[in-house]
């Protein structure tokens, strides 16, 4: 996939390599159970327990190998047999592992997830490994000669420090994208700022956003695009306050974009998980492909749409001859 080559004008080595993003963040075994509901307080039946690969960045990486990008990750996993199933997991859709390290006596990151049948979650986060991370286990070179960095949370205030030293190094020509979740949103934004600044592309949903700016979503996406971000995504779910046919609303300095599905019904729902990865996924993938932010808001549902007809956040993702396919039976358009 690429090697170290010799810059003659600057005389040192550089990297010769094709891969066009690199993901960074939390590499997780996400433990989903399927209950009745989710609750405050009390007992329910839980109906289903599987295990899959997870971790927010890792999924759309995922997702990005799956439909023909060139990919890779960096970050850590314990040295056990849950770390091994990560890299699998990778290695199967073409994603470069080579910058994911084994952290000695440590366990793979765990995430039990309680999904009810109104599609609601709730999460709660083991780091393991994660919390192992340091500005050392990251090759510079290897993310600086990407064509993007998609960057998610870690549950670790020391992993929040190193992604403020690592944006200060990063290359000008790689575009940052960054999908905070909820452990960041609450960190509020002027603790944000230093990354949105610095992102090309930043993608939140509803509820974060207003965790993040104590605004509504077009007022809240407005302040994101004062802090310096000049494209904001925000995915809606089911029900969101911009209507019900709504999934998405996209912003830059100046346009807006409503993106409603246009395959909602299509596919059977069955959990949400990685539902925001997946629309990434979509996202990204197009604007890789020239497309417009509307078009790539479109592409970014119709991954969701195939993400959550299958339990677990990548076992429903698309193959890209799968993704035209519906891409041409709802938008007659080719990819």
């Amino acid at each position: 996939m690429g090697g170290l080559g010799w810059d003659e004008k600057l005389g040192v080595g550089v990297y010769k390599m094709n891969i066009q993003v690199i993901g960074l963040g939390a590499l997780n075994i996400d433990h989903i159970y399927k209950v009745e509901r989710i609750l405050d307080d009390g007992e329910a039946v839980a109906e289903e327990a599987k295990s899959f690969p997870g971790g927010s960045a890792a999924n759309t990486i995922y997702g990005l190998a799956k439909l023909g990008i060139s990919a890779g990750f960096s970050g850590v996993v314990g040295d056990d047999d849950e770390g091994k199933i990560l890299l699998r997991d990778f290695k199967a859709v073409g994603v470069d592992t080579s910058r994911i390290k084994a952290k000695t006596r440590a366990g793979t990151g765990s995430v039990l997830c309680l999904s009810d049948r109104q599609g609601r979650r709730s999460l709660y986060v083991l780091p393991g490994a994660n919390n192992l991370l340091t500005l050392d286990d990251l090759d510079l070179g290897y993310i600086n000669q990407a064509e993007m960095l998609h960057l998610s949370s870690f549950a670790g205030d020391k992993q929040f420090k190193l992604l403020l030293e690592l944006i200060d190094r990063l290359n000008p020509s790689v575009k940052l994208s960054f999908a905070p979740g909820a452990l960041y949103a609450v960190k509020g934004l002027k603790a944000l700022a230093p990354i949105l600044r610095r992102s090309h592309l930043f993608f939140i949903n509803e509820d974060e956003i207003r965790q993040l700016t104590g605004k509504n979503v077009k007022a809240g996406a407005e302040s994101c695009i004062e802090q310096g971000c000049p494209n904001i995504v925000v995915t809606l779910g089911k029900g969101g306050s911009l209507g019900k046919k709504a999934v998405g609303y996209i912003r830059d300095a100046e346009n807006e974009y409503l993106i409603e599905s246009a395959g909602r019904g299509t596919m059977a729902e069955v959990d949400t998980t990685g539902a925001g990865d997946a629309f990434a996924t979509g996202f990204i993938y197009g604007l890789l492909n020239g497309k417009s932010l509307r078009e790539c808001g479109q592409l970014g549902d119709i991954v969701a749409r195939f993400a959550i007809s299958q339990t677990g956040a990548r076992e429903g993702l698309p193959t890209q001859k799968q993704l035209a396919l519906a891409y041409q039976e709802l938008y007659n358009q080719k990819l």
